[in-house]
């Protein structure tokens, strides 16, 4: 597993910064039915292939995360479940089930926003990703806690 400094280029800082507003707003339609904000894009060769926001309350599914959408999403789209040439861009560090969903689909990067020290896949080791799979993270990182802080701030009252 490769991990990458955001400050790695200014190009690839710019993509990241793109398409980390488009898993915002697939967060921000989360936000909006009562989900918890996480929102994924799946990126291939500069074209979307995947959306996905947490939909586990409305359809009573835990599993139905946004990577889970996401995923797939692009295999239909693309017409097949590796996505190798592909870039997830998701706004909070993906749990351990999505990892390992990464890991099946052969994801080519991973993207995340705000990490997650309680549930995400690097408190339990880190270990989950497929070995080829790069990771970059802190990606709009104060925006995508931001979003999950004050959905939970609304919810507590």
């Amino acid at each position: 597993m490769s991990y990458y400094n955001f400050e790695e280029g200014n190009d690839i800082a710019k993509e990241d910064e793109h398409y980390m507003r488009m898993a915002l707003q697939e967060a921000q339609k989360a936000y909006d039915i009562e989900e918890i904000p996480i929102g994924a894009v799946i990126v291939s060769r500069g074209r979307v292939v995947g959306r996905g926001h947490n939909l586990t309350e409305q359809l009573n599914d835990v599993t139905a995360h946004a990577e889970m959408q996401a995923f797939t999403a692009a295999s239909q789209t693309l017409g097949g479940k590796y996505l190798k040439d592909c870039t997830l861009y998701v706004t909070v560090e993906p749990c351990v089930m999505c990892a390992g969903a990464s890991y099946w689909t052969q994801i080519g990067t991973i993207v995340y926003g705000a990490a997650e020290e309680k549930r995400g896949f690097r408190s339990k080791g880190g270990s989950l990703l497929h070995p080829k799979t790069k990771l970059r993270e802190g990606v709009l990182a104060l925006e995508c806690a931001t979003l999950m802080k004050r959905f939970f701030e609304n919810k507590r009252g």
